[in-house]
């Protein structure tokens, strides 16, 4: 690395994640959450050709649904899915923003946008209590082809945790939480190749 590149502290992926999977979270109505557990994909109610949003950070997740109290976002899916997977998604992303550091021009942005089927947006990441923290959290929104093999080859595991999210949120409010209810998240490394296309390396 030369002298002149520096990383943005403020972004990193934090996610649950072992040496096969990564964890990912989405919120969903009763009847595509009901279908997802027992199908351990998703199934007919799940809108192929719609583009889908996953977050690995359990607490942004836990902002964008209100702890599973939003209507249509009141089931907590826990999805794992390949790390292959995962690592494909990054690959063909492209920011939803133009990012200087990251593209050429804005042109080269734009038709890139076009063409790619993966979208990658940083959001403040948040506290228990919604506070915005000092680093963001990514979420990727994928369409066609990539939406296909999220459903049909990379998910290997979904978890309703909606209980377990829903005795979190009480336990905010009885002042009884404990970090320890959190999921486990640490760093995902990435290579400087892919930092530099989620914006997360400047020149």
């Amino acid at each position: 690395m030369n002298n002149t590149t520096k990383h943005a502290e403020e972004k990193k992926i934090f996610a649950h994640y072992n040496e096969k999977t990564i964890r990912v979270y989405q919120a969903y109505n009763h009847k595509i959450a009901d279908e997802a557990v027992e199908l351990g994909s998703f199934g007919a109610s799940f809108k192929m050709e719609r583009m889908t949003w996953i977050k690995p950070s359990f607490l942004w997740m836990m902002y964008r649904s209100g702890w599973g109290t939003k209507v249509d976002q009141e089931r907590i899916l826990a999805i794992d899915i390949s790390r292959e997977g995962f690592d494909a998604i990054l690959s063909d992303v492209v920011l939803s923003s133009f990012h200087s550091d990251a593209y050429v021009s804005f042109d080269e942005w734009k038709l890139k946008l076009q063409n790619s089927q993966v979208r990658c947006q940083w959001d403040p990441d948040r506290d228990i209590h919604g506070n915005p923290l000092h680093r963001r959290a990514v979420q990727l929104g994928l369409k066609g082809n990539m939406v296909e093999n999220y459903v049909h080859k990379w998910i290997v595991e979904v978890n309703d945790i909606t209980e377990h999210v829903i005795q979190i949120r009480e336990a905010i409010q009885l002042n009884s939480f404990e970090v320890s209810m959190l999921p486990n998240e640490r760093e995902y490394h990435l290579d400087e190749c892919i930092q530099r296309t989620l914006g997360m390396v400047t020149q």
